[in-house]
């Protein structure tokens, strides 16, 4: 199967019983979707359903942090974490600390894997226990879908022709 015959969907996976694996291609060059992920102006167009970015500073000892819906007693779900590793446009591993979910935090790698103008992306979250897994796999798999839903759209507007 070529990369244009892939199903558009995500693949998620459990490759171990600490791990959730999302695959996904995006019909855009890899320095394009890098800089979805990495351009605070562009998070907020498809990251969580419209996130705001409270700061985001992408390098090695570098934090980030976004504010999302609000919890019963009117303050924003808080989203944040360190990136421990920043090569352009290839790979960004990062802690994820979910404010919805009680702080719980995980490890992140996600990999930018160039296929001309797709980018086959693959990201790995690395829990401390099978049981922190099991309870963030649900609901990431829900946001995942939309999420990257949205992030087509931003992708595709990047990827116009100028007129």
């Amino acid at each position: 199967m070529t990369v244009d015959q892939q199903p558009r969907g995500i693949s998620i996976t459990t490759p171990s019983e600490r791990e959730i694996r999302f695959e996904r291609v995006f019909n855009a060059p890899r320095d394009v979707v890098w800089q979805a992920f990495t351009d605070p102006s562009l998070i907020s167009e498809w990251w969580g359903g419209g996130a705001q970015v409270e700061h985001m500073d992408v390098r090695v000892g570098g934090s980030w942090k976004f504010l999302g819906g609000h919890m019963p007693d009117g303050s924003k779900f808080v989203f944040q974490g360190e990136y421990l590793e920043v090569e352009p446009p290839r790979r960004l591993v990062q802690t994820y600390e979910n404010g919805w979910m009680g702080g719980m935090t995980w490890r992140e790698t996600m990999e930018f894997e160039d296929l001309g103008q797709q980018t086959r992306f693959i990201q790995t979250s690395a829990f401390d226990t099978a049981e922190q897994r099991d309870t963030v796999l649900p609901t990431v798999e829900q946001g995942a879908h939309f999420t990257f839903s949205r992030l087509d759209s931003v992708l595709a507007r990047l990827t116009q022709p100028s007129k």
